[in-house]
């Protein structure tokens, strides 16, 4: 299906809402029905008919047919964060005594999910390199049911030979789950790959106005059916009509967005990797990135997130840096409108908390949709803070 079609038309249906461009927030949380006969036929699918908005709504159910129609999946699911995505997508393929394959250092909320949520209930987990495909397979035991990938994560962006592991994971059975947040369904389709599962975090670029939080499944109808009759309707974590309504709007401009965040960031890190203060830089659409052959076969762009290992002798020096940033905010997240900075010198030294295993000379940027030289006469005036460059 055409992308301009998706995002300006697909599963809207205007007739019923008065020829209105902009599809309403049905606010409802009870539908009713004018007989019996309708009220039992509703319950044969209740994903598909509008009974109560914990379980299917009106507005949610546009954003979920245009969100699996990007991805080139049969179905989808949007739900509260992308937390939620990921921990509903995972526990519907695993019970007590299974186990699961995960790429090294995944999001934070996954790591828990494995480490102590799981571990509770006697699902055991190996973490692995991802970039070698003879880790993920030695790895694998009898009992393995999910293998889960991060292609690229949003730190260090380390890739997965998608084809080969959904190649692996089909001739053992096995389930494949990929977090597919930085790419977007825009620059990069793991279905096409034989993934069985994409997850997002729609509050980054599918909603892009850092003013809502969301998560997405996306999967075939068979998957989406069993998630949504069991983990999904009993955690009750649907998305509000609101939110909804919102990610809609983003997507209006997603290809527009991403295009603009990319080629910016392709230039600045140009720039970066010819500066004498900038030891590496991690973009996995850079030609000394080490897994450039594999990214640029997978994936028709990058975004606009990256990092960079800066020269600094200190943390002191790093904060320095830090603090002289002046257009760029300093926050979590990305794939917003704004651009952003992430310095991991800030999780090192807090009271209660083990220092990053991430280095702390390594800073993620976010460019959002400002111009390059606006954002590189601010890094280029920072960086003067390091090593005295």
């Amino acid at each position: 299906m055409n992308i301009n079609e998706i995002l300006s038309h697909h599963g809207e249906d205007r007739k019923k809402y008065f020829n209105s461009i902009a599809p309403p927030i049905i606010q409802a949380s009870n539908f009713v029905f004018d007989n019996l006969d309708d009220f039992r036929s509703a319950f044969v699918d209740e994903l598909e008919n509008h009974i109560y908005s914990r379980g299917n709504n009106p507005t949610v159910k546009i954003l979920r047919k245009k969100i699996a129609a990007l991805e080139g999946t049969e179905d989808a699911l949007v739900l509260g964060s992308g937390a939620s995505a990921i921990a509903a997508a995972v526990i519907g393929n695993v019970k007590a005594g299974d186990h699961i394959v995960c790429v090294e250092a995944p999001y934070g909320w996954t790591h828990k999910l494995l480490t102590i949520f799981l571990e509770r209930f006697g699902v055991s987990h190996t973490f692995v390199d991802g970039r070698s495909m003879s880790e993920i397979e030695n790895a694998i035991q009898a009992n393995t049911k999910v293998l889960y990938l991060e292609s690229p994560n949003s730190i260090t962006f380390d890739c997965q030979d998608l084809r080969a592991c959904s190649q692996l994971a089909k001739s053992k059975g096995i389930t494949t789950i990929i977090d597919n947040s930085y790419a977007s369904p825009i620059y990069q389709k793991p279905a096409q790959f034989g993934i069985d599962i994409m997850v997002h975090s729609a509050s980054k670029y599918l909603s892009g106005h850092s003013d809502v939080v969301a998560g997405v499944i996306c999967a075939n109808k068979e998957m989406i059916q069993k998630i949504f009759k069991s983990e999904y309707m009993t955690l009750g974590t649907i998305l509000s009509p609101n939110d909804a309504a919102l990610v809609i709007r983003g997507l209006r401009t997603l290809p527009l967005r991403l295009e603009r965040s990319f080629q910016t960031a392709t230039e600045i890190v140009a720039r970066l990797e010819k500066h004498p203060a900038v030891e590496r830089v991690l973009f996995p659409f850079s030609k000394s990135f080490p897994q450039y052959d594999l990214a640029t076969s997978q994936m028709s762009g990058a975004g606009g997130l990256f990092s960079v290992i800066l020269k600094a002798k200190d943390i002191q020096e790093m904060e320095n840096f830090v603090h002289r940033l002046q257009r760029f905010l300093l926050a979590v997240s990305w794939g917003g409108y704004e651009s952003l900075v992430m310095p991991f010198c800030a999780f090192y030294n807090v009271p209660g908390r083990e220092n990053s295993t991430v280095p702390w000379n390594l800073v993620r940027f976010y460019i959002g949709l400002e111009e390059v030289d606006y954002l590189w006469e601010d890094i280029s005036d920072a960086l003067a803070e390091i090593g005295g460059s």
